[in-house]
């Protein structure tokens, strides 16, 4: 996928995050995410919108905490977040391909600069939040298209877990297998003390494989639905369940 396709996934995911935010209601649970209501859905997602435009608006080429989340419910939360996602969208769109700015991952290609890593997280990040906003507004939620899915796969398999922070590990060494049905896209997860170091196909034997349409392959990483398929040792599912969470 390129930058513009990026973009345009993150200006209708935020919109439909809106939306399905607005017609639950800001006092409603969301299911994804138990300890939220939607309010604290917007707030963070608010928030991140705000600090990611702030890198790529500022060119900041050193990290910085997140802004505080606003004091704000209701209508008034409502349009704080269609304001952060506009800013966040419209930054976007009119910097340079050449701007500076620091970045939090190993992003694979297709992310090789900063405008390029910061419109894809930024796309993935409200791509699953929208999703979370859905479930709470009932009814079923969107689907996650497959080319889309499989990017996110590969971008959390090989920019988020491949960082020191990831919580991912064995005693021993393992390998997990993750493969999308219905597209040509596997990888191969090593597994050990250190972080994970994932690679693309299928080469060697693996202790177990999660499978799945990428859609659903890609929600079930991100520990919003169970993996549609697991086989061989189902404890190493159950290892990417309890420690995946991205802190």
């Amino acid at each position: 996928m390129e930058t513009a396709e990026f973009l345009e996934a993150l200006d209708r995911e935020g919109r439909a995050l809106a939306a399905a935010a607005e017609a639950a209601g800001t006092d409603a649970k969301v299911p994804t995410c138990p300890e939220w209501q939607v309010r604290d859905l917007l707030r963070h997602t608010g928030a991140v919108h705000r600090w990611a435009t702030a890198f790529v608006a500022e060119q900041l080429t050193s990290p910085r905490p997140f802004g505080e989340e606003p004091d704000l419910d209701g209508a008034e939360l409502l349009a704080w977040y269609r304001e952060s996602h506009r800013r966040l969208v419209d930054t976007l769109a009119a910097a340079s391909p050449e701007t500076s700015a620091w970045t939090f991952h190993p992003a694979p290609l297709p992310s090789p600069s900063p405008l390029a890593f910061w419109t894809r997280r930024q796309a993935h990040e409200t791509a699953v939040h929208r999703y979370d906003a859905e479930t709470a507004r009932g009814g079923s939620p969107s689907p996650v298209g497959t080319e889309f899915a499989v990017d996110g796969i590969d971008e959390l398999l090989r920019g988020f877990h491949a960082r020191p922070k990831s919580r991912v590990r064995t005693a021993e060494p393992r390998v997990l297998r993750v493969r999308a049905t219905d597209a040509d896209a596997v990888w191969t997860v090593r597994l050990s003390a250190e972080p994970p170091v994932t690679t693309r196909g299928d080469a060697g034997t693996a202790d177990a494989e999660l499978a799945g349409p990428a859609g659903q392959l890609y929600l079930a990483l991100w520990n919003r639905v169970p993996v549609p398929q697991v086989t061989g040792d189902a404890a190493l599912a159950a290892l990417w369940r309890e420690t995946s969470a991205i802190g």
